[in-house]
C-alpha cells in the first residue's frame, strides 16, 4: 500500500503551496520523487533560513499539537494581565503639590486658561526631580574629575610641574630679597660705627636706621625666646588618634569616621573603621557645568555666576 509523506519545505521569500516529497512504499523499498527546482532550493544556502522553524512545526505536527491554537488558547488566559502596570512604590510628587498648584494657576491666569488639572502638577513635579537629577549627576562627574589626580597613573607621563616651577621662582625671589637686606644692614652696620666729626645729613640717617634695625631684631629674639618658653611651660601637644570616631577633614574634604568589625591585628578592643570619601562641588564646577550645556550657555544664571 503506498504511502505519502508531505513536508513542508519553505524557501526564501516564498509564503504560498510548499512543495512535496511523495515517497511510495514498493518491494525492494521506499522511492523518493522529487522535482529539480526542490532539489535546487534544498541545495540553496539562502532558502534555507526558515528550515530549522519547519523541522519544529513538522515534529508539532506529527505529535498532533496545533501551534497556532496553542498560542491562541495562552493569549485568551492571560488577556487580563494584558497592558496591566504594576508598581511596587507609591508614586509621590517630588514638590509640594498645593503651593506649586497655586503658582501654576497664577500664571495660567495671564493666559487665559482658568483650570489647570492635577496631572499637570504630577507632571512638573517628576520633570523637576529627573532634571535635578541630571544636573547633580553631571556635576558631580564634572566634581570627580577635577579631583582625580593622574600623578601616580601608569598610563600617563608628567610633561610640566607648574607648581614646582611657581616655588622655585619664589625661593629665587626670597634669596634675592635676603641678599639685598644683608647688603642693606651691613652698610647700616658700617654707618652706625663710623665716628667721622664730620657727619652730613645722610650720615646721620643711616645711623638712626641702623639703630632702629637693631632695636627691631633684639625685639623679634626676645618674641621668639618668650614664645619657646611658652611652649615649654605648656608641654608637647597630643595628637588626636585615628582610630576614634569623629570627622576628619583634608584639605576640605571630608572623611567621616564611623564604627567598624574588630581588627585583625592590634588589642582585641581595637577597631576598624570605614572612611567615607564626600565630594564637594563648588561654585567653579557649575559654572562649568553651564557653559557646556546648550540651555545654560548664554543665560543669564550663568552671567551671575561668573559676577560672583
Amino acid at each position: 500500500m503506498p504511502v505519502v509523506i508531505t513536508q513542508t519545505i519553505r524557501p526564501q521569500g516564498t509564503v504560498g503551496k510548499a512543495p512535496t516529497i511523495q515517497a511510495s512504499k514498493s518491494p525492494g523499498g521506499f522511492g523518493v520523487q522529487v522535482s529539480a527546482n526542490q532539489k535546487n532550493k534544498l541545495n540553496d544556502p539562502g532558502g534555507g533560513s526558515f528550515r530549522d522553524d519547519d523541522d519544529i512545526n513538522d515534529v508539532a505536527s506529527m505529535a498532533g499539537v496545533n501551534l497556532n491554537e496553542e498560542s491562541a488558547r495562552i493569549m485568551a488566559t492571560n488577556s487580563d494581565l494584558v497592558g496591566t502596570q504594576i508598581q511596587s512604590c507609591k508614586d509621590e510628587p517630588f514638590l509640594a503639590a498645593i503651593p506649586l498648584h497655586k503658582r501654576i494657576l497664577e500664571m495660567a491666569k495671564k493666559l487665559g486658561i482658568t483650570d489647570v488639572p492635577a496631572e499637570v502638577v504630577t507632571f512638573i513635579s517628576h520633570a523637576t526631580q529627573s532634571r535635578l537629577r541630571t544636573v547633580i549627576e553631571k556635576v558631580t562627574v564634572i566634581t570627580q574629575h577635577r579631583m582625580e589626580s593622574y600623578k601616580d597613573d601608569e598610563w600617563y607621563e608628567q610633561a610640566t610641574d607648574v607648581r614646582s616651577q611657581l616655588k622655585f621662582f619664589e625661593q629665587l625671589e626670597r634669596l634675592e630679597k635676603q641678599r639685598k637686606d644683608e647688603q642693606e644692614r651691613e652698610i647700616l652696620l658700617k654707618a652706625a660705627k663710623s665716628r667721622s666729626r664730620q657727619e652730613d645729613p645722610e650720615q646721620a640717617r643711616l645711623k638712626q636706621k641702623a639703630k632702629e634695625m637693631q632695636q627691631q631684631e633684639l625685639a623679634q629674639m626676645r618674641q621668639r625666646d618668650a614664645n619657646l618658653t611658652a611652649l615649654a611651660a605648656i608641654g608637647p601637644r597630643k595628637k588626636r588618634k585615628l582610630d576614634s570616631p569623629g570627622l576628619l577633614t583634608i584639605g576640605g574634604e571630608g572623611l567621616s569616621m564611623s564604627g567598624g568589625g574588630q581588627a585583625g591585628l592590634g588589642t582585641p578592643s581595637s577597631r576598624q573603621y570605614a572612611r567615607q570619601k564626600i565630594t564637594r562641588v563648588n561654585l567653579r564646577d557649575f559654572i562649568f557645568y553651564m557653559e557646556q550645556e546648550r540651555e545654560t550657555s548664554r543665560s543669564l544664571l550663568l552671567y551671575r555666576a561668573l559676577l560672583k
